[in-house]
């Protein structure tokens, strides 16, 4: 059993979230309540390192802040470009699911990861 490819944001984005935490030391150590304003640093830094997707043999999980959601391979009917460039997954029951860190440029990959269950729609066809 190999383990579950995972796609996740840079870590460089961690960068600005240590920047805004050395902006809001001053003035969160003005007094006791003031200290609540590093919980925003930290929620983003939470933000950075939990979102992603993991692709596995039982299926894509997109993973947010607060939860996730696993998509097994029986239930996967599509993939959808969004205008933006994001991709989401079509359901057999309907539903869509974000994939947040997935851009189209992530597809090849994407693609490999799945073990040959999504076709990567950059690929070209081998010559006849």
């Amino acid at each position: 059993m190999t383990p579950p490819a995972r796609f996740r944001m840079n870590r460089s984005a961690l960068l600005p979230v240590i920047i805004l935490a050395l902006c809001v030391l001053p003035t969160a150590l003005v007094s006791p309540w003031t200290l609540l304003l590093l919980l925003i640093p930290a929620v983003v830094a939470a933000w950075v390192l939990r979102t992603g997707v993991d692709v596995g043999e039982g299926g894509i999980t997109a993973r947010s802040l607060l939860g996730s959601r696993t998509v097994a391979w029986s239930e996967l009917s599509r993939l959808r470009l969004g205008g933006r460039g994001d991709v989401w997954l079509g359901t057999t029951g309907g539903t869509e699911v974000r994939l947040p860190v997935l851009r189209v440029r992530d597809l090849p990959r994407l693609a490999a990861a799945s073990g040959g269950r999504l076709a990567d729609p950059s690929a070209r066809p081998a010559d006849q």
